[in-house]
């Protein structure tokens, strides 16, 4: 099992970041994907570049404060995070992410993956909040 734990600071509310992460109607910004299916209120599948599809299942939302849910596709299965701490100038977003291989051979691949994962959807994140 890998985790990966990354706090980062966006100069506009906490009500902008939480609107951008959680809205899964909008999603052209993640420079990964090719789109998000929406199944229902909880659940959710991601389709990405290379072909793969990600499910997910929401397991808090707590608006402005908690958004967390598990994944699983046929390679890995874990849960994400994300806490939304409004600051005087802005706001913190924490985000744990841990993620456990499927296939034996792809242990040791894995933390080198998840932080690669991780930092492009930060990365993401940032620019669409500056525009």
């Amino acid at each position: 099992m890998a985790l990966s734990k990354a706090t980062v600071f966006f100069a506009c509310p906490v009500e902008q970041v939480w609107r951008t992460v959680t809205d899964l109607s909008r999603t052209a910004w993640r420079s990964d994907l090719v789109k998000v299916e929406i199944l229902d209120e909880c659940h959710f599948a991601e389709h990405d570049k290379s072909g793969h599809v990600t499910r997910f299942a929401v397991t808090v939302r707590e608006p402005l404060r908690v958004w967390a849910f598990t994944m699983e596709n046929e390679n890995m299965t874990g849960s994400w995070e994300g806490v939304f701490e409004a600051a005087a100038d802005g706001t913190r977003l924490h985000c744990t992410e841990c993620i456990r291989a499927k296939h034996w051979w792809m242990r040791p691949l894995v933390p080198a993956y998840l932080k690669h994962q991780q930092r492009l959807y930060l990365d993401d994140l940032k620019k669409e909040l500056l525009k």
